[in-house]
Formats: structure tokens, sequence, C-alpha cells
């Protein structure tokens, strides 16, 4: 059964909506990741925050405001006609909501935490509740009046690529008729900490696949689809899911749940490696990260495949990332947005990793060339491991 991406709201570092997120994302622009002190004591690395002017938050929704659910209100902005008009074609019971994230309410909490440290009391207003990780996936569902099945996703850096997968599972066991899948991450002090805590975090725009990379930057963003039956331009073909569960903070150096995940994608979709157009690398800039990565792509890949990584543009969304890397996809194969087939173009200095399978790394001037099939990576802590592919329908 084939299931339709047939509407996207999303908002990162790159700029707010499809076609300025578009502009930004096939020249290039990394001048949204800019040096921001507060998060990390004594250090400003590059940090990719959405700038866009978000929602005002409606006070009868007070108890439920967090970053993250004003993120995803400013992505529900941009498809709510779409929605509201699936809501009256299915009824609010058939209509699904499945999010990722990792960070959740956790920022606000941590706040209200420290005011009961200096005072004793928690903030008048303070939510338990928002930092729970179905908090967005429960707003959504109750702003919209919806009361199909609702759930959220936590599995790190795939958790919004696994929601999509769940999401299509829905509709071709048909629990339901529409659902609204995605992700949402916003910025935490919490997880830039740990990050850095780690070892992890680059002090200057992350450089993947260079000998020279040298860890991560974090941003954040929101993604929102809304996922159908009914035809539309760009399909969700398929994807693969692995856990080989290696280690709980670095993957398995030889690429093996990598490998399964992108193959089950394939077979999934129906397709041959040759058959994709476009890769959308995880490509976080960390040591083994890339060694993982380039190992396995080149194994399920031997011809080479187009390909990038998208994270010296928008940094790591974390949670929010298999879902926008997703709508990456979705805008290289959107005719409308991209009618000259361009491909994100790699960001880094050109210094490949001479232990490393060289990789067909996009370019400025790198296309499509025919082929109409993208593939979304994102592999996360714990050797969980996510491939997507979308697809253009003719």
């Amino acid at each position: 059964m084939s299931a339709y991406l047939n509407a996207l709201g999303l908002l990162c570092a790159l700029g707010q909506g499809k076609a300025e997120v578009a502009r930004g994302l096939f020249a290039g622009d990394t001048t949204g990741m800019q040096p921001t002190p507060g998060w990390i004591p004594e250090r400003e690395p590059p940090v990719g925050t959405v700038t866009a002017a978000l929602p005002a938050w409606p006070a009868a929704w007070t108890p439920y405001f967090s970053r993250n659910n004003q993120l995803l209100l400013a992505a529900l902005a941009e498809i709510e006609p779409q929605v509201r008009q699936a809501i009256e074609r299915h009824g609010p019971a058939r209509i699904g909501v499945v999010l990722g994230t990792s960070t959740s309410g956790i920022h606000e909490a941590s706040l209200g935490i420290a005011v009961h440290q200096r005072s004793g009391q928690l903030p008048e207003g303070y939510q338990y509740a928002q930092q729970e990780l179905v908090a967005p996936a429960d707003f959504l569902a109750r702003y919209l009046g919806l009361s199909g099945p609702c759930y959220g996703l936590s599995t790190a850096c795939t958790s919004s690529a696994r929601a999509l997968l769940s999401a299509r599972r829905l509709l071709v066991q048909g629990h339901c008729d529409a659902v609204l899948c995605g992700g949402v991450d916003s910025l935490c002090g919490l997880t830039l900490n740990g990050f850095a805590a780690l070892e992890a975090v680059s002090e200057s725009l992350c450089n993947p696949f260079s000998v020279n990379r040298c860890g991560i930057n974090i941003g954040e963003g929101a993604a929102l689809f809304l996922l159908t039956r009914e035809p539309g331009p760009i399909a969700l073909l398929g994807g693969g899911a692995s856990s080989d569960a290696h280690h709980i903070s670095a993957p398995d150096p030889s690429g093996r749940g990598a490998v399964q995940a992108m193959q089950a994608a394939l077979r999934a979709s129906g397709l041959q490696p040759g058959d994709i157009g476009y890769l959308n690398l995880h490509g976080t800039a960390t040591p083994h990260n890339d060694a993982m990565e380039s190992h396995a792509t080149h194994e399920v890949f031997p011809a080479g495949v187009p390909c990038s990584s998208t994270k010296p543009l928008t940094g790591h969304t974390l949670g929010a990332a298999g879902a926008l890397e997703a709508a990456f996809a979705w805008l290289t194969l959107d005719p409308q947005l991209n009618p000259a087939g361009q491909l994100p173009p790699q960001r880094w200095d050109g210094q490949a990793d001479p232990a490393l399978p060289r990789l067909a790394l996009a370019h400025a001037d790198s296309r499509l060339d025919g082929r109409r099939h993208a593939m979304s990576n994102s592999f996360a802590f714990g050797g969980s491991n996510v491939s997507l592919i979308l697809g253009a329908t003719p």
C-alpha cells in the first residue's frame, strides 16, 4: 500500500517554511549556525537556533507551553488548512498523531527546578507533564481535537524517523486514514552539556567526513507531515530499522546495523541501490559515526550514490533529525520547490579521510540526474538505526 506525504510544515536554523528552507538547503547556507554563549559554561560553540518569529501562545493552552510545543505549533501553521480538511473528511477518531522527540519540555523543567533550588518552591505554572516524552504528541492531538492513536517515540536521534515508520504502519494496518507525524526538539542545556561531557561538541562548524572532523553542532527544529493514502507528489515508499545494541553511545564500527537498515529499506520499497538518486547521510562529524557510515554506505552502494550530510546547515536536531532530514529529501524530490533537481551540497573543508571509503559527496552542481528516489539515514545512541526511502510519484 502506498502512503503519501501530502503536506509538510517545517522550521529550523535554515528558516521557516518549505520555500525558505529549500532556498537555504540547496544553497548550502550555514549562516544559521552561530557561536552562542550561555549553553555550555565558558564555551560558545556554533548552535542552530530557530530565529523565526514563533506563534503567540494561546492563553487557553498555557498549561501546555514549552518551546518544543511552540516550534510544533509553528510547523502546524504551515499545513493547518490541509489538516483541517483531513479532519472534516475522515473525522477526528480516524486521524493519528505520532511524533519523535528527545528533549520535550526538559528545558522548561530545568528552569523550574533551578527556581526550586534557590527558593524551595517550584514556580507558579510549573507543569511536570510538559517534560514527558509524549507531551508534544498529546498537545497536538488535544489542540486539534483528535481522538485517534496518539503517542510519542524517543529513541535518541532516530526518534522521528521511527515516528514516520510507525505512522505508515497505522495506515497500512487500517487503524487510521491520516496521521500527523514527524518530530520536534528544542535547544536544551541538559543535552548540550551532555554532549560536551562526552567531548563530542565541535568548537567550530562541524565538518562531516573530513579527516579533520572533531564533533557535532547541536540545533533545534520541527518537521510535521500529513501522511495519507490519497495520492500526492511525494510518497513514503518504505523504510528499514535495526537495533544492534553495540554500545550506549558509540556505533558498531562494522556498520552492521546501518547496513541492515538500508538494505531493509530498499527491500520494503522494491528498489535497487542504483535507483536512489540522493542519500541524506546521518553525518554527525564525530570520528566514530562518520567512519561507520562511510563503510556501511560503501557496502550498500558499491557503485556510489550522490550524498551529503546537512548537519552543517542546521546542527544535529537530535529527536527531530530523522523527520527534518526526511523533509530535506522531500524538498529535493519536489519539482515545484526544486525544479532544477539540485542536491543539498556537502559543506566541509574538502579534506577527505584517507582511512575511509570515498563517498560521492554532493557539490553545488550536483543534480538528481533522472532518479526520483531519495534515502535518509538516522543512526542513534544504543545502536538504533533507521533508513527511510521517499519517492516522487509520476
